[in-house]
């Protein structure tokens, strides 16, 4: 399994996990001229912008790590062009989803950094 395949895998992960918690996917793999998001998501009146972030482990460092001050700019910026595409104006937020090959471990963060668009 290449590179590609392994991050569509888990990304389905992460969608069937935030499923069965309830939310509602409405988009995948946006992309646009600031960067891609991975999972959007709708779920109690809110559009939640997933970030999902595959490691094998987290000996080194945590996934969530991954996402840094510049990556989560980039997620802002796309994650405005999305809203505005779309035509929508529900209050935002922004998760992390950090799926762990290695120990099959799921983790995910709400609001894990400030949404402010």
């Amino acid at each position: 399994m290449n590179t590609s395949e392994r991050g569509r895998a888990g990304e389905q992960l992460a969608a069937d996990y935030l499923a069965g918690k309830g939310y509602q996917i409405v988009d995948r793999n946006y992309h646009c001229r600031w960067g891609e998001l991975d999972l959007v998501a709708k779920k109690d009146g809110l559009i939640v912008f997933v970030e999902v972030k595959l490691r094998r482990d987290d000996r080194f460092s945590s996934a969530i790590e991954a996402v840094t001050y510049q990556k989560q700019r980039k997620l802002r910026a796309a994650a405005s062009m999305w809203l505005a595409e779309k035509s929508c104006d529900l209050p935002a937020r922004f998760d992390v989803v950090e799926v762990y090959t290695g120990t099959r471990r799921l983790l995910h963060t709400e609001n894990a950094f400030d949404a402010s668009i």
